[in-house]
Formats: C-alpha cells, sequence, structure tokens
C-alpha cells in the first residue's frame, strides 16, 4: 500500500503577504491597538479617546470602540496584560478603529495625523498612558458576520 501525497500548493510570492483569498481585499480594514492605562489616569484617556475618535469618525472612520478590561487574566506565558507589561495600578485597554478598506485607512489615518486638534491629544504631556508599551497594527477582516 502506497502513501498518499497531497498536492502542495503555494501562493505566488506577491500574494503570500495576506493568506487570506484575494476578494477579502475589498472587505474591512481594522486598527487594533492594546494599551496600559494607570487606574488613576482612566477617566482622562477615556476623555481624550471620545475626542480623538471624534477626529477619526469626522476624517471618514466607519466606527471606533474603546474597550476597558473587565475579565483578563495575567496568563502564564502570554495575555493582554503581559502583552503590555502591565504594571501595578494599570489597566488594559483594547481599542479598534474599523474602516472600509486599507486604503481608506491609509487616507484617514494621514488626515487625522494632520489634523491640529490630533496632534495636540498625541502631545506627550497630554497623553494619559505609556505610548512605548501600546501594541497596534492593521488587519484585514476576514470573518465578518
Amino acid at each position: 500500500m502506497g502513501t498518499i501525497r497531497r498536492p502542495t500548493w503555494r501562493r505566488p510570492a506577491h500574494e503570500q503577504r495576506h493568506p487570506y483569498p484575494k476578494e477579502l481585499s475589498m472587505s474591512h480594514y481594522v486598527d487594533g491597538f492594546v494599551l496600559p492605562v494607570p487606574d488613576d489616569k482612566l477617566d482622562d484617556y477615556l476623555r481624550t479617546a471620545r475626542d480623538a475618535a471624534r477626529v477619526w469618525r469626522e476624517h471618514g472612520a466607519l466606527e471606533v470602540r474603546e474597550c476597558v478590561a473587565d475579565d483578563v487574566s495575567m496568563g502564564e506565558v502570554t495575555s493582554f496584560p503581559r502583552s503590555v507589561q502591565v504594571e501595578e495600578g494599570e489597566i488594559v485597554v483594547f481599542a479598534w478603529i474599523l474602516f472600509e478598506s486599507r486604503e481608506h485607512r491609509d487616507r484617514v489615518n494621514a488626515e487625522v495625523m494632520n489634523d491640529p486638534r490630533f496632534k495636540e491629544m498625541m502631545s506627550p504631556d497630554a497623553m494619559a498612558f505609556d505610548g512605548k508599551r501600546m501594541i497596534y497594527g492593521g488587519f484585514s477582516v476576514a470573518v465578518e458576520e
């Protein structure tokens, strides 16, 4: 009895960056963020987050969500708190911004970064969190129900 060999297929090199079907490039796009916020600065952070959300929405973002950790454990190997090296007296915030597409996100973010209101909010003196420990990235939406 012989061994069953399954055909091996590899995406062309120019498509390997995105492991999803090409048609997903037309679906929504999300920027995601995880960051530590000092407990005593959470109200300041949320006030700034609301103001920043208004700026993003004015420039075309479809949705902005800011979520405060409620049921997250430290984990033995990895977790939300470990990912941002949360310290005593800090809480984890998970946030995302929804866009029509990657191109839409790039355009909106360029406009937001040049908006004087946003620049003021993101000055080191105004930030209510440690930006060095924030993790973020852009994601193609693979499942949308």
